[in-house]
């Protein structure tokens, strides 16, 4: 790896805020905070452990996003938990819609295709999306495949970007690697 005198030792870093995966997580996070307050009772363990794996999908991918200027194994690690906390989400509202009797909508159903269709049409970039897919009034059916079509959609962009990290990390190598050329350049000067 080629490095010059004048890189920055510490590389830019930080940014999640712009990333699709994020945004795509904060929707499930805030989508999950308004489903469980409607259809989970709030004193259940299940109430608290959906919207915290809710909550740990988003805050991985920023802590992750934070740590990769010193550490590429921690940006792909915490990136990875994100995605497992939306995995294990997944599966309590596939619980839900079980245990519930409610049918669960197929990926290529038409009401899957409209959230898939309105999710990508509406990249505003913005956090604060005040409830456009509708959740403080959706049926427990909806609500619930509504979310699921998200988490989806999330893991979807955090299985690329965990690829693209993988694929960088490989061609750039990390902080270790960048300290000692650096340092070795120094020494040539």
């Amino acid at each position: 790896m080629a490095t010059s005198i004048g890189d920055n030792l510490i590389p830019s870093h930080g940014g999640y805020r712009k990333l699709r995966s994020f945004q795509a997580a904060q929707l499930v996070y805030d989508g999950t905070v308004i489903f469980c307050d409607r259809f989970v009772n709030k004193r259940s363990r299940t109430h608290d452990q959906m919207v915290q794996a809710a909550r740990s999908g988003v805050q991985n991918i920023a802590e992750g996003s934070m740590a990769s200027a010193t550490s590429k194994k921690t940006e792909l690690k915490l990136t990875g938990v994100a995605r497992a906390s939306l995995e294990e989400l997944l599966l309590d509202y596939e619980d839900f819609l079980r245990q519930g009797g409610l049918p669960r909508w197929e990926k290529d159903s038409a009401q899957a295709l409209a959230v898939r269709k309105k999710y990508l049409s509406d990249q505003s970039g913005t956090s604060d999306q005040s409830d456009k897919y509708c959740l403080k009034t959706a049926s427990a059916e909806v609500a619930a495949n509504t979310l699921i079509c998200l988490i989806n959609q999330a893991s979807f962009l955090l299985g690329r970007q965990i690829k693209y990290l993988e694929e960088h990390f490989l061609k750039e190598g990390g902080f270790t690697e960048r300290l000692y050329s650096m340092r070795q350049s120094y020494r040539r000067k």
